[in-house]
């Protein structure tokens, strides 16, 4: 038993010093959101990032100041990176780029199609020159095909993709109210890096992966899309109510606060019916008998469970939900979910001060608490170009090829 508490001792101070992308070099020519947050989760990981940037940097830079000056997007997405600005149409700095990615083991990048390829950075061709490099192409609707050479901005795929489409109030359209498209890509990324690590662990060799912004929304929309093409048609704009479960929506109390209930199987029926409901026969109304019947009469239900809300304050309706073992959740405001009780909060230092960021979302034992700073634009300009300047010195000297 000592012999064993030791050893988890050991393990855990083990993992607090060692990540799991530690050793790993990661360079990325990135821009707004999709690829930075990819990257970031991986520098997260332990990764050594290398953002390059052009001479007036990432324009995320320049999206807002909230965060103290700082713009709050590249807050987000960039911590803990090098920047390193180059022209890399500059055959000087072309050769510098191309000398930092044969030592790199993953290349990103989410320029529009095409540039890169044209300015002599194509992806196959990197792999040639370094076939242990993973390199991972972000774009908007994949590089081949009618669609390819369409921008794609977040809310443009929100709106190509149907998800706004079956977003918002049946009254009109909802942009869902975050980059949910760059975010999901970039997201997709990192999983797709990580995927082509292990294999190249098993084989040695790196690989070449890409993700767009339309794929994965149009994965989301699986349900809706299999819905329309083999069922009874995609679910309409709902608003804050489910479209194929009831209950399950917002409704209002007499203090005008919304919350949100759901009910997921019968017997969490009967409990809110009995216990929520009591005294309106709503355990025993055959049109509720089933979620197949509460759906078909949820006009009759929603107006019978929205009497009840209106007698009570959203105090007093939270108290009985949980007396009814009921499932709810409060609408809260951005100021309201600043303030909840489960939000995890690092500190981040940035050049005005420091910063309360929220905590990533994957709880893990190398977590830091708190997160290294967002580069300057190329704070980190010179030192990159001694370093590889350097390494090119003495690889020239063992005769490595340039």
């Amino acid at each position: 038993m000592h012999i064993l508490v030791y050893a988890n001792c050991q393990w855990e101070n083990l993992m607090s010093t060692t990540k799991p992308l530690n050793g790993i070099t990661v360079v990325s020519i990135e821009q707004a959101l999709a690829a930075p947050l990819c990257t970031c989760r991986l520098a997260e990981m332990g990764a050594r990032v290398i953002k390059v940037e052009r001479a007036e940097g990432d324009f995320a830079r320049g999206y807002d100041d909230a965060a103290k000056g700082h713009s709050s997007y590249f807050l987000w997405t960039n911590r803990g990176k090098e920047s390193l600005v180059l022209d890399f149409k500059n055959a000087d700095d072309a050769t510098l780029l191309k000398r930092i990615i044969a030592s790199a083991d993953v290349f990103v990048q989410n320029l529009a199609p095409g540039a890169l390829a044209r300015a002599g950075f194509d992806s196959s061709e990197l792999r040639a020159l370094n076939p242990q490099l993973i390199t991972c192409d972000i774009s908007g609707y994949g590089t081949e095909g009618p669609a390819s050479g369409l921008k794609a901005y977040d809310l443009l795929v929100q709106c190509e993709s149907g998800l706004a489409g079956i977003s918002g109030s049946p009254e009109g359209y909802g942009r869902i109210g975050v980059s949910i498209c760059d975010i999901g890509a970039g997201l997709n990324a990192a999983i797709g890096v990580l995927s082509a690590l292990q294999l190249r662990e098993r084989t040695g060799q790196g690989s070449g992966i890409s993700v767009s912004l339309f794929d994965g929304a149009a994965d989301w929309m699986t349900i809706p899309y299999l819905h329309e093409i083999y069922g009874n048609g995609a679910p309409t704009r709902q608003g804050l109510r489910h479209p194929s479960i009831a209950p399950y929506g917002a409704y209002t109390t007499g203090d005008q606060r919304d919350i949100v209930i759901s009910i997921q199987n019968e017997r969490e029926w009967q409990q809110f019916s009995n216990l929520f409901l009591e005294g309106t026969g709503a355990s025993t109304d055959p049109r509720f008998a089933s979620n197949t019947e509460r759906v078909r009469n949820r006009d009759a239900l929603d107006a019978l469970i929205s009497a009840s809300f209106t007698t009570l304050s959203a105090e007093q309706a939270i108290h009985k939900l949980g007396q009814a073992n009921t499932a709810f959740g409060q609408v809260r405001s951005v100021a309201e979910m600043a303030e909840h009780p489960g939000l995890r909060k690092w500190p981040m230092a940035v050049e005005t001060g420091e910063v309360e960021m929220i905590a990533p979302p994957v709880r893990a034992p190398w977590d830091d608490q708190r997160f290294e700073k967002a580069p300057l634009l190329g704070e980190h300009s010179d030192r990159l170009r001694e370093e590889f300047r350097a390494t090119a010195m003495q690889n020239k000297q063992e005769g490595i090829p340039a």
